[in-house]
């Protein structure tokens, strides 16, 4: 009895897999109507057509509600993705209604933001609200490893030997001063005391410079982010550049990442150089400077002017860093050569998950190799 369950249970479960077209098993009413929102995405037709929601906004609201009824989030965000792309239903995004039922990620923020420059009016407060909730939640994910990554990295980045009180590195006392232990007191007595660098300036300055184009979309999203977190750390100094054919500053929206990301202008062509050009104006120290290029190295400007100008930051003493991408997905495509190019100059060149930023940056500040701290994190290098 218990075999024969089972396998009820797993033609159940091909017919819904399968489609209309393996009409080998009966469903039941809830099974059907989760077959009907799978076939309207997946399914095919008479002729081989694909299956769709028509043009209409109502039918895709339903759709969109009924699919968060039958599949847990994470198929629910796989689901509109793929919808997005097979179905075309980008201009869709610009209804208010669509809007409140889609279920928010990172890559419908991406897309929403893809979408700015042509999004009615009314369509506008709604997008916001999904974006500002997005980037609400990423930020009480992330903000506090970054903060508690740099400002750790920074305190040990200096140090001073006539601390005041609350100063003191207490690890670092007590390890310089074991051999002063008196047993009678069981305690240390302190010959040298070793305290944290005080803050006079900032000690590290940050150039964040992110690729706008539409392929980099997750990437601005996640960087806008960390961009603001890193900003409200006093002791670093922040700058953040987009660009695609154009630079942008948008270094005095960063109290707000939202402010931030609808500043951005995703897709377009890319001019890495340009980029460059602007962002060597703003490194003062080069010494103490962190330059972090986000971007998959498509230059469409001129390619051998932008190596120049990499090498001539590097040269410096600038630390500069690229990321190919910053998003969950995995390898990304990215131009080899100019990653090959730039890594032979010392700027080492991988993809980065948005966990391991705030480990990379306390590795950067601490001026530790970025190869090896890249491997022993299972991160290929480009």
């Amino acid at each position: 009895m218990q075999n024969d369950t089972g396998k009820l249970e797993a033609a159940r479960r091909w017919r819904l897999v399968l489609g209309s077209e393996a009409a080998t098993t009966t469903l039941d009413a809830g099974d059907l109507a989760m077959d009907r929102a799978l076939d309207a995405l997946y399914g095919a037709g008479p002729g081989g057509q694909r299956g769709g929601l028509g043009a209409s906004a109502p039918n895709v609201a339903r759709w969109l509600g009924d699919i968060r009824q039958y599949f847990p989030s994470t198929v629910v965000q796989v689901m509109q993705k793929d919808a997005l792309e097979r179905l075309g239903l980008q201009q869709m995004l610009c209804e208010p209604e669509m809007l409140q039922a889609v279920e928010a990620d990172v890559h419908l923020v991406a897309t929403l933001l893809s979408l700015n420059r042509i999004m009615p009016n009314k369509t506008r407060a709604t997008a916001r609200t999904v974006v500002s909730k997005v980037v609400r939640e990423l930020e009480a994910k992330l903000a506090n490893p970054l903060r508690q990554a740099v400002t750790g990295s920074l305190n040990r980045a200096t140090r001073n030997r006539r601390p005041r009180h609350n100063e003191i590195d207490w690890l670092r006392t007590i390890r310089a001063n074991l051999r002063h232990y008196q047993p009678d007191y069981r305690t240390i007595i302190p010959e040298t005391r070793i305290g944290f660098g005080r803050k006079g300036q900032a000690l590290r300055d940050i150039v964040l410079c992110i690729d706008q184009s539409g392929s980099m979309a997750p990437s601005v999203v996640y960087a806008s982010v960390f961009a603001a977190v890193l900003a409200s750390i006093k002791a670093v100094s922040t700058s953040v550049v987009v660009f695609d054919t154009a630079v942008v500053d948008l270094t005095p929206l960063l109290a707000d990442p939202v402010e931030v990301l609808f500043g951005t202008q995703l897709g377009g062509g890319t001019d890495i150089n340009r980029a460059l050009a602007y962002s060597q104006g703003l490194v003062t120290r080069p010494k103490e400077t962190i330059f972090v290029l986000i971007s998959d190295l498509y230059e469409g400007g001129r390619n051998d002017e932008m190596l120049r100008r990499a090498a001539a930051m590097i040269a410096g003493g600038v630390q500069f860093i690229v990321l190919l991408a910053l998003d969950d997905r995995g390898a990304p495509s990215y131009d080899r050569n100019n990653a090959e190019k730039l890594a032979a100059m010392g700027a080492p060149c991988f993809a980065c998950t948005p966990d391991l930023f705030p480990d990379l940056m306390a590795a950067a500040i601490k001026r530790s190799s970025l190869e090896q701290w890249a491997a022993q994190a299972g991160i290929v290098r480009a």
